[in-house]
């Protein structure tokens, strides 16, 4: 019987299909397994490699797979969709994946650990508490704004606007929309509470990690942003170098290059979209503070602005920060500051 050299996994919450070929590319299995059967039935295989994309509960299943002795291969879903062939069903993706898992060129995804998801479950959840507290104060101000009475931009002054406005205007605003605004505003507290909660953990954590402290030393790095690098990056070796990193977090220019005449429009906007927002919103409060600080001016900085507009000067320190942490993370280095618009490092 051929033994068994790559297993496509294509992933679901019930219904899993494996396709599993061997070293010769030609097929052994195809078939539809259901979680229960899942690690009885590699248990059971010789080590092998094992492909699987990118995506829910794939780094959780890498793990277990782990266990058992295979080599994971995590692949970014955009990856795989270029082997996808004619229609798209269970068993076709089981193949892409394998196909994709066996090319030297791929990129993978590093598995992640235990830990490391656990502090990204705090960034979710704030993430989507953060969303809620937006919705619940444009709903305050926009059910006001209907009476006549407008609330002044910025979260933390909300409920000290809204109860002032009903102390001075109680007649405008009906006893009934009064209630309801009431209570809308007690649930902007309790949303506020968690979401303060949640950043008393990913700090705590983020004193627990010597690498997260590193990162937070770089202007614009703060814990938030430090701790969801390292747990969501792991090994930074991964990646060849700073350049590929910030690829990787979508802040270098796409490319429509063809007949050897290069052509760079906006930023590609690839890979984790919160990792890059949280990068961005530091970068903007950098250039915030250096214009506040007419004494504390970066040369490198000002010849910056002088080129480009200020968001743009923003998403190139947001770059220039993410090679930064790349650099730190690989060689186990502080940041010591700018010269010239270089970065210094020390060990």
């Amino acid at each position: 019987m051929p033994v068994v050299h790559c297993v496509g996994l294509d992933i679901a919450k019930n219904v899993f299909h494996v396709h599993g070929v061997d070293r010769g590319g030609r097929t052994i299995f195809s078939r539809r397994l259901r979680r229960a059967e899942l690690l009885r039935f590699f248990a059971n295989l010789p080590q092998c490699v094992i492909g699987m994309e990118a995506c829910a509960t794939a780094h959780h299943w890498a793990r277990e797979l782990g266990k058992l002795g295979h080599d994971c291969k995590l692949i970014p879903a955009r990856y795989v969709k270029a082997y996808l062939k004619t229609n798209k069903n269970d068993a076709r993706d089981a193949e892409a994946i394998c196909e994709a898992a066996q090319r030297p060129s791929m990129h993978f995804v590093a598995v992640k650990s235990v830990d490391q998801q656990a502090v990204l479950t705090l960034h979710r959840s704030r993430e989507l508490l953060v969303t809620q507290r937006t919705q619940l104060g444009n709903s305050i101000r926009a059910q006001l704004a209907e009476f006549g009475l407008y609330l002044r931009v910025g979260s933390w002054t909300l409920t000290r606007q809204v109860a002032e406005l009903f102390r001075s205007d109680t007649d405008l605003v009906p006893i009934m929309v009064r209630s309801l605004i009431e209570l809308l505003v007690e649930q902007w507290k309790g949303v506020q509470a968690r979401i303060t909660h949640l950043e008393r953990q990913i700090a705590q954590w983020h004193r627990n990690s010597e690498q997260s402290k590193r990162l937070a030393e770089i202007p614009g790095i703060g814990p938030i942003t430090a701790s969801a690098m390292v747990a969501t990056i792991g090994d930074a070796k991964a990646f060849r170098s700073s350049r590929h990193f910030a690829a990787w977090l979508g802040l270098i220019p796409r490319q429509q290059s063809t007949g050897g005449k290069p052509k760079l429009g906006p930023i590609s906007k690839r890979g984790d979209g919160y990792l890059r927002r949280l990068l961005v919103h530091g970068a903007q409060s950098v250039m915030r503070w250096h214009r506040a600080h007419p004494n504390d001016r970066r040369p490198w900085l000002d010849e910056l602005l002088r080129r480009r507009p200020v968001n743009v000067a923003a998403v190139a320190v947001a770059n220039k920060n993410a090679r930064t942490i790349w650099a730190l993370l690989t060689r186990g280095e502080r940041f010591v500051g700018y010269r010239s618009g270089e970065t210094i490092t020390a060990g």
